[in-house]
């Protein structure tokens, strides 16, 4: 097809007047999708509307192609695509199916058609000026809507109890955490790898870079020592007292696993679930969505003893070798077996390298360790740290991110150290 010149005006191609208007319109969507998560920046909105020179802009298939070919980066990419451009260049009531999108739906027993949430929050995020005009007159009569969050509204909403939150707030809370890029420690270890330059030499590397070079020595090759990312193993509490806080974590976890490859996550209530593979998906909203229907026992009962003696005995020397982490996140409310909850963990304690809890009941000003779970838990854990709101997980991100070689910093709730230097213990209360 010939190029299309701005004086010229083919059959269902828009006059000059309104070639500004889908210069902005590009721009506009080209945001949508990077708010929606794509990586796309203003070259691309410039290089889709030469595309679209080239197209007969009257035929919607030639135009969808011709912004595909441009702006997914993925065969996991091109269903929100899709969802995106028939919400944005075809229906002019957008912002009312928006909102139908962001209410709560009654199970009529025929699921509707799954949409992406972080589309809905794309949208929500970019208002055209006549809905935000609506939204101040509806403020003003009594209607709400949800709008995009400030700086000191996320302050706020990264400081509230999961147990308080609204939808909205959950919605909101979610795409903070979305937008969050883990940089968690690393570690030397005792395998070299090549390098440029370094304090090793490679004899055997630079023996034959000189036979290729007809046996002159002009450069030699190095060696330093490789550096990974130690294992992360989270063992998280899903029963009734902490499905809220579950949630939240689950997300936090999905963002970790985007950038960090040796972590395992297992759910347990009354029987322990590996969900690792189902939290490698990478939409955090479908990735929840097969955990659920995975797990059996959500919101159930707590055998914190059962779970962590079948994670002993099948997962343990699997998951925590070469100096693992061990995140475990409950509230220590176990009345069943509390012999075994203290075998059990004494068990962990000799195959992890440290073992942080994250116990949401440390919300409470006066909490004191009186349940006999959370005393048989105590001893063997390194660090105690509050687990109830978005602060006390962007703390963890910051504590496992540091050295190794430092002691994590303890709660006073603590009565001894675990399997700790004595040069390097903590002072416990």
């Amino acid at each position: 097809m010939p190029r299309l010149h701005p004086d010229a005006t083919p059959a269902g191609t828009p006059t000059a007047g309104a070639l500004p208007m889908l210069a902005r319109n590009v721009a506009h969507f080209v945001r949508l999708l990077r708010d929606a998560g794509f990586g796309l920046s203003p070259a691309h909105a410039a290089d889709t509307l030469d595309a679209l020179q080239y197209v007969d802009i009257g035929r919607r298939d030639e135009v969808r192609a011709a912004m595909a070919a441009l702006m997914v980066g993925g065969p996991d990419q091109r269903p929100l695509f899709d969802a995106a451009f028939d919400l944005f260049w075809r229906d002019p009531d957008w912002e009312g199916k928006l909102r139908a999108l962001l209410l709560p739906r009654v199970d009529a027993g025929t699921p509707p058609p799954r949409r992406g949430n972080r589309l809905a929050d794309a949208l929500a995020a970019r208002q055209p000026p006549r809905a935000a005009r609506r939204e101040k007159e509806n403020e003003e009569t009594g209607e709400r809507f949800g709008a995009p969050l400030t700086f000191s509204a996320q302050e706020r909403l990264a400081q509230r109890d999961f147990e308080t939150l609204g939808a909205e707030e959950w919605r909101a809370l979610r795409h903070m955490i979305r937008a969050r890029h883990a940089r968690l420690a690393t570690e030397r270890t005792r395998r070299l790898r090549a390098a440029a330059s370094g304090p090793r030499a490679d004899l055997r590397a630079s023996a034959r870079l000189a036979v290729r070079q007809q046996g002159e020595w002009l450069r030699w090759k190095f060696r330093r020592q490789a550096e990974r990312r130690p294992p992360l193993v989270l063992l998280l509490d899903i029963s009734g007292s902490m499905s809220q806080y579950s949630r939240a974590v689950l997300y936090f976890c999905h963002a970790l696993m985007q950038s960090r490859e040796r972590l395992s996550v297992f759910l347990f209530g009354t029987r322990l679930t590996n969900i690792t593979r189902a939290l490698r998906e990478r939409d955090p909203d479908e990735a929840v969505e097969a955990i659920a229907g995975q797990v059996r026992d959500w919101a159930g009962g707590t055998r914190i003893g059962a779970a962590l003696a079948a994670f002993n005995r099948q997962w343990a020397r699997r998951t925590l070798s070469g100096r693992a982490t061990v995140l475990l996140v409950t509230d220590g409310l176990d009345h069943e077996d509390i012999g075994l909850l203290e075998t059990e963990m004494a068990r962990l304690r000799r195959f992890a390298h440290r073992i942080l809890w994250l116990n949401p009941l440390l919300r409470y000003a006066g909490f004191t360790p009186r349940a006999r779970g959370v005393q048989a838990i105590l001893p063997h854990v390194d660090a105690l740290r509050p687990a109830h709101n978005l602060d006390n997980l962007f703390a963890l991100e910051a504590l496992l991110a540091e050295p190794r070689h430092a002691p994590p910093a303890t709660h006073p709730l603590q009565t001894r150290p675990g399997r700790q230097d004595k040069e390097t213990a903590p002072s416990w209360k």
